[in-house]
């Protein structure tokens, strides 16, 4: 069997990643070539471990992972990342990924957290949330007026973010996803939010938070996400994209009156954007991409207002 110790010291020498470099080809021809190798039907292997340390300079990462069985042993190894699970990676966290053997090195993409807590609250609040739409039956659809369902996805950075914490802002919420092809429909959508931060901001609307939904959780990792939103030079200081469980996003979907034609598969998918006031409910709404920002602005305005004539 094969063992592999390394520090977490990332001043490691040149002579340890040569070595390094060269045990991982040897491990890559070796477990490539185990008949015993188990995998489903996406490419790699399923992993989870625990981040010992993260290689900014070098782009890796330092995983203590668990046996995968029939491919590898458990073992403390290094990994090449994206550049956006690299920027969400910090040493103690655990995670759960896809290990991508290549001729010369191991990969991680599909990275998630994979902490109790974090995702326990995620659990928990995706099971009452298809919940609800069982019991909301041929009513699931929120119409303006009614209340924002209850939430908890993973954002960007892999932190997660709750609905019911968003209490007391204004919120402005569509769905998108990163691969989307199609220039007037998410790209054309994810440009009009920005448009709202910025028009928000001048206006000096305060406690707004934009929140885009990826309709592709199984590709939207956070780290994707927070690629996507770097690769726009988005200010994601208050504005949010959200992924996670795929039957969470669905049922969300589904409240919010998001189609997706089964057939054609998530290139043929319709767009809506709406507005939430500071008390939960929904205030204003628009499907498609081609929304004016000047009319979301007013909207945003409009609770404003209204909340100053219920004060006096």
């Amino acid at each position: 069997m094969f063992a592999l110790k390394l520090s977490a010291n990332r001043h490691a020498t040149g002579f340890r990643h040569a070595f390094l470099n060269g045990l991982l080809l040897i491990l890559v021809l070796f477990f490539a070539n185990c008949s015993g190798a188990q995998k489903d039907d996406q490419p790699g292997y399923p992993l989870t471990g625990e981040i010992i340390d993260v290689v900014p300079e070098r782009g890796v990462l330092i995983v203590r992972h668990d046996e995968i069985p029939g491919y590898m042993p458990a073992m403390t190894m290094e990994f090449v990342v994206s550049p956006g699970d690299l920027a969400n990676a910090k040493a103690g966290q655990a995670i759960r990924a896809r290990l991508i053997p290549t001729d010369d090195t191991f990969r991680l993409e599909q990275i998630w957290p994979n902490d109790k807590m974090s995702r326990g609250i995620i659990d928990q609040t995706s099971r009452k949330l298809v919940e609800d739409t069982s019991i909301r039956g041929s009513r699931a659809f929120r119409e303006v007026g009614e209340n924002l369902p209850s939430f908890a996805l993973y954002d960007q950075n892999g932190d997660v973010l709750q609905a019911d914490r968003l209490r007391g802002k204004k919120l402005v919420i569509n769905f998108i996803y990163t691969r989307c092809p199609v220039p007037n429909m998410c790209p054309a959508a994810t440009q009009r939010m920005i448009q709202l931060q910025a028009a928000a901001r001048e206006a000096e609307v305060e406690d707004v938070q934009l929140i885009s939904i990826t309709l592709d959780p199984e590709y939207d990792t956070p780290g994707v996400l927070r690629q996507y939103a770097e690769s726009y030079e988005i200010d994601t200081s208050n504005y949010s994209f959200l992924t996670g469980p795929k039957q969470a996003v669905i049922h969300l979907m589904e409240q919010f009156g998001i189609l997706v034609d089964e057939e054609k598969g998530l290139s043929a998918h319709t767009l809506g954007t709406v507005v939430v006031d500071g008390s939960g409910t929904i205030r204003h709404r628009v499907f498609g991409s081609n929304w004016m920002v000047n009319d979301f602005l007013q909207s945003l305005q409009a609770i404003d207002g209204a909340a100053g004539s219920n004060s006096e």
